[in-house]
């Protein structure tokens, strides 16, 4: 254990870091140089942000592969390492953050809350739940909501719902149910998500798996209708546009023929946005690009504003009722602290103009990125803020070199299966920010030249 401790973290300290410097515009003002990461200098990081690797490697779980940058601080579209150097975030907790870090009306409402009442369980009724379930079901139109917490709970919330629906309403005989997953999905690292996974970094090694889930390609109508065929179908999960599979978006179209064939074929469409939805593409819903709306819709992660774990599950009354007291639920799932920051939270998308704001900042972001240089640069899609960059790999470069010159220019960017980087910042950010942003990642890119 200790060998291999060592020897991961003496691969930390190999790791390039490149102080790049780039020219900045601020709306205005006269161009200016502007050298981002001054700290970057050593190639090593600094002995007080080692320790912080150091302590993760020896007390941690080695479950992730972290950007070595050692946080401390975070406000709007920025974050602070604990050496003082700043950085854009562009990764923005995998959507969690759609409203920034620590925005101010979202921490008074977790202030206020906590000091009132945080968590009763649901062995009570508590004053704000009912208040939070009409607020959410009258915005999203549907007829009842499930609180939970994590994104994960939400989908697999979705799963057990549309399986009770389809013993009880459609008539599947008992323990025959299927449920038809698209390939490249993510929802998570539970049994559940792990058996609905094509991803063998996520499956292999932890069988079996759960029944009755099965596979199918994104983005393929034809297949699908094939499989909706069997009469033991009871829904089919997607993500309107797929965030880990590095920002993968459908056909026009594809969403609505998933919403006719699942109509034709009596099974319920789950629409996974957790990451998709509140703001990233720009609406309320990915699924509102193509006017359609599934039978049961998951949300998390922006649904929290950042500061607490907030995820629902939402669906008409035929499918909720058909689970029963006693047969579904979550300790901290409706609580009344996390109610009211997914208030607060959903009222600063709604309020603030922020879905506009993603279409015209994600129009801004995707401008540039389109003019990247081909040979670092295979593709670029995206929709809203919700953009993926394809790199070309190479002996010389590839998606994490990318990331890592980012960091040192001053942007927090992740690789996505080892050749994507996702660029997803807060959809707060304003048309100055990303105007420095796009510089950065324009100038590090075409570095690799």
């Amino acid at each position: 254990l200790l060998y291999t401790i060592k020897f991961e973290l003496s691969m930390l300290k190999s790791l390039p870091r490149v102080l790049l410097c780039s020219t900045t515009r601020s709306v205005g003002a006269a161009t200016s140089s502007r050298c981002f990461g001054a700290a970057a200098v050593d190639p090593a990081p600094s002995s007080a942000q080692q320790a912080i690797f150091d302590r993760e490697a020896l007390y941690g779980a080695h479950n992730y592969h972290p950007l070595p940058v050692a946080l401390a601080k975070g406000q709007g579209v920025k974050v602070w390492d604990t050496d003082g150097n700043q950085y854009f975030d562009f990764l923005a907790g995998y959507s969690a953050l759609n409203q920034g870090h620590c925005h101010p009306r979202i921490l008074e409402t977790l202030h206020r809350q906590s000091q009132v009442l945080t968590l009763t369980s649901r062995a009570f009724y508590n004053n704000v739940l009912g208040e939070y379930e009409e607020y959410m079901t009258n915005l999203f139109g549907f007829d009842k909501l499930l609180p939970m917490n994590t994104g994960v709970e939400a989908a697999e919330t979705a799963v057990k719902l549309a399986r009770k629906w389809g013993y009880k309403v459609k008539g599947i005989p008992d323990n025959q149910a299927r449920v038809l997953f698209a390939e490249d999905n993510f929802w998570g690292r539970s049994i559940a998500a792990c058996s609905s996974s094509s991803d063998p970094s996520c499956y292999q090694g932890f069988g079996p798996f759960t029944p009755g889930f099965d596979l199918i390609p994104f983005n393929n109508l034809a297949v699908l209708e094939e499989r909706l065929k069997d009469p033991n179908v009871c829904a089919f999960m997607v993500e309107p546009i797929q965030g880990e599979a590095g920002v993968n978006l459908p056909d026009d179209g594809y969403l609505r023929g998933v919403r006719a064939l699942c109509d034709q074929y009596n099974v319920l469409w789950i629409a996974d946005e957790v990451q998709s939805g509140l703001g990233r593409t720009g609406r309320r819903s990915a699924c509102e690009w193509e006017g359609v709306k599934p039978d049961i819709l998951t949300l998390g992660k922006a649904l929290g504003g950042g500061v607490f774990p907030v995820s629902a599950a939402l669906t008409r009354d035929e499918v909720m009722l058909c689970i029963q007291p006693g047969e579904h639920g979550s300790t901290f799932g409706g609580n009344p602290l996390g109610c009211q920051v997914a208030m607060t939270a959903m009222d600063v998308l709604e309020s603030e103009g922020l879905y506009d704001n993603a279409i015209q900042m994600g129009d801004i972001l995707m401008k540039e990125l389109k003019q990247l240089p081909s040979e670092v640069v295979e593709l670029v899609r995206g929709r809203g803020l919700f953009c993926g960059v394809v790199i070309r790999e190479t002996e010389q470069f590839n998606a994490w070199a990318v990331c890592m010159k980012l960091r040192d220019a001053g942007l927090l960017a992740k690789p996505t299966h080892g050749h994507i980087v996702r660029f997803t910042p807060p959809i707060v950010i304003n048309k100055q920010e990303m105007e420095q942003a796009t510089e950065i990642i324009c100038n590090t890119i075409s570095s690799f030249m």
